[in-house]
């Protein structure tokens, strides 16, 4: 228990503290944010498949529940995208449009984007202590709380660009924060009820967390001309993770 409170005490100190280095930063050079947001990619991406996909075919039977999970998770976060604008949209750095973009308040619409983007992560670390593996859940939560950060800094601009107030933003990402760390205890919640189709539901927690990957994290970092420069930080956070696993399984 005190590891679950750890982790979610974790991820949601994270978003704050994104938004507290966004308010003292304000603007950050788009290279070191793809940068930064590619490498992030990259642990992420090694961090479902070791923690979460990984184990989930390897459980016993584990290929007939985790195949159709990994898919399945993925559809529910393309039918959540659906709802809620893209992130990098509203952060002014791509021209994707989404049928929900208008007639909303912005910062309400961005609020709620920010809120349900953080779900599928919040779950899938709550979801990775059913492998049973402190280390395996350190990897995902270490990922999400990495990732974390930098997204929470570049969404401050768009909203101190609609004039909101520096003690309201950081309100948001208190409300934020509590979100992700309320769907940690979510996901912990489901794998230890339904502990039976614990392949399942990491699998579905590893498929959200690679559509998360390719659908929003990628593109942000290749929206800028620094793609090359992305790629080498995701290629370098894949290879953390794995030296990582391996010195760790020394």
């Amino acid at each position: 228990m005190k590891i679950l409170l750890s982790v979610s005490l974790a991820v949601c100190a994270s978003t704050i503290l994104g938004c507290l280095l966004g308010v003292l930063v304000r603007r950050i050079p788009h290279r070191f944010h793809d940068i930064v947001m590619g490498f992030a990619a990259g642990v992420m991406l090694a961090a479902a498949m070791v923690g979460l996909l990984l184990p989930a075919f390897l459980a016993p039977r584990g290929i007939f529940m985790a195949l159709p999970g990994a898919l399945l998770g993925g559809w529910l976060v393309s039918c959540l995208d659906r709802l809620v604008p893209h992130l990098h949209h509203l952060a002014g750095v791509d021209q994707e449009e989404h049928r929900h973009n208008q007639g909303i308040g912005k910062v309400l619409l961005f609020v709620s984007a920010v809120a349900l983007h953080k779900i599928p992560e919040g779950l899938a670390t709550g979801v990775s202590f059913g492998t049973g593996e402190v280390g395996e859940v350190l990897t995902v939560a270490g990922s999400i709380c990495l990732q974390n950060i930098p997204e929470a800094v570049v969404m401050v601009a768009p909203l101190f660009a609609i004039g909101v107030a520096t003690r309201r933003i950081l309100a948001i990402a208190l409300g934020i924060g509590l979100t992700s760390m309320a769907c940690v205890f979510g996901g912990y919640g489901l794998v230890s009820l339904f502990s039976g189709i614990a392949p399942l539901l990491l699998a579905i927690a590893g498929g959200a967390m690679l559509y998360v990957i390719s659908d929003e994290m990628i593109p942000e970092t290749h929206a800028h001309g620094f793609e090359k420069e992305a790629t080498f930080a995701l290629m370098a956070g894949v290879l953390l993770v794995f030296s990582l696993q391996a010195l760790l399984g020394e």
